[in-house]
């Protein structure tokens, strides 16, 4: 790969004392399922997000990781309150936000922006890129010194663009060009707060880790918050200082980027690492890893398992699962700030096991077949 797609270095680190910038507590949000003839009525709901707890710290990068359809993107689009929770708590800046009309949340909306994931939608295709990383400084009324032709011209050269490329329309540029032009919107009001819904999961590889590399000197020039949300691990581990697991609609594990991928003590956590290539999280040990197969799918949010939602597909489910949820707490050999919500955890490590997870029925005779060859 050249010089100029790789990853740069991870951020400093954050002090772990400074004030909390966003603190969210039992964030839920159902989507209401009707149904019946003639007259509708609710039959049942999408337990999109149930009761999460997270917190960021200003000018730190949190990740947020988890298998497609888990309520990443729902929380942060709850987070940026572009959907109202059903119910939980958002404090920002010490301001409860959660159930702020539009009047209240004005003045916040401009701390508090949104990178998304699709670059080709997520831009007004009447519209000059001018046009669109201006309309947000014209809505809340914003002049800044120069004008605001001036501050478009800066921050697209901020994000590597050209600034005569002002007049240009959407379809002029590339996807990797656009998502910059996402980038340089969410920047236009100087926000504190930056949720990235997956910035680069649309584009392709050759050129992820150059707005990977952009949103990093973004966040260590310009002293931004992040909440990444993605399913790449590797571009995670590279951009997030702390990392926070989900699965159906719960955050599983939580703790700091060497925790989660050297030590894990959530199951699902060790699954969701073992089936990361190794030469993509290779962290110079040179000790192969754990291999663990799941069998089915995750189950439907519209009626998720007791307990805990993983015991499903858990190999070191008991009844106890079934009956109790766990609870996100720290336990036993644990760094303190590492919380993991699981009643059997397991040893905090991802080297090798005496016999690989094969929970898959299929696989496991293919293995047994090819093995006996």
């Amino acid at each position: 790969m050249s010089e100029n797609l790789t990853l740069s270095k991870p951020q400093s680190q954050v002090d772990e004392t400074s004030e909390a910038l966003l603190t969210v507590e039992g964030l839920t949000k159902h989507f209401p399922i009707y149904g019946g003839f003639p007259i509708k009525r609710k039959v049942g709901a999408v337990q999109a997000v149930d009761g999460i707890d997270l917190t960021v710290h200003a000018g730190e990068s949190v990740g947020l990781v988890g298998e497609s359809g888990c309520g990443k993107s729902t929380t942060g689009r709850l987070i940026t309150r572009l959907l109202a929770p059903t119910g939980g708590k958002i404090t920002y800046a010490g301001r409860d936000i959660t159930h702020a009309n539009r009047r209240q949340l004005a003045p916040v909306r401009s701390e508090i922006q949104m990178i998304f994931q699709d670059p080709y939608s997520s831009l007004n295709p009447r519209q000059t890129i001018g046009t669109i990383i201006k309309s947000p400084m014209e809505v809340n009324g914003i002049d800044p010194p120069g004008g605001r032709e001036q501050r478009v011209r800066e921050l697209l050269e901020t994000v590597g663009l050209n600034p005569e490329h002002y007049n240009r329309f959407p379809h002029e540029f590339s996807g990797g060009q656009r998502q910059r032009i996402g980038v340089a919107r969410a920047l236009a009001l100087e926000p504190k707060l930056i949720v990235a819904d997956e910035p680069v999961s649309a584009l392709d590889v050759s050129i992820q880790a150059q707005v990977v590399n952009l949103l990093q000197k973004v966040q260590r020039e310009l002293g931004i918050a992040f909440l990444f949300i993605a399913h790449d691990l590797a571009i995670v581990r590279h951009f997030s200082k702390r990392v926070a697991v989900m699965y159906l609609g719960k955050v599983v594990e939580v703790g700091d980027r060497d925790s989660i991928y050297s030590r894990p003590r959530h199951p699902y956590t060790h699954a969701l690492l073992s089936a990361v290539p190794e030469a993509t999280l290779d962290d110079g040990e040179g000790e192969s890893r754990e291999r663990i197969r799941l069998a089915g799918d995750v189950p439907s949010p519209i009626n998720p398992p007791s307990g805990c939602r993983f015991r499903t597909r858990c190999w070191k489910a008991k009844d106890k699962c079934a009956t109790e949820e766990p609870p996100l707490v720290q336990i036993g050999g644990n760094k303190e700030g590492h919380l993991t919500a699981c009643h059997f955890p397991e040893e905090p490590t991802i080297a090798a096991r005496d016999e690989d997870v094969i929970l898959d029925p299929a696989l496991a005779a293919l293995e047994e077949s090819t093995d006996s060859r």
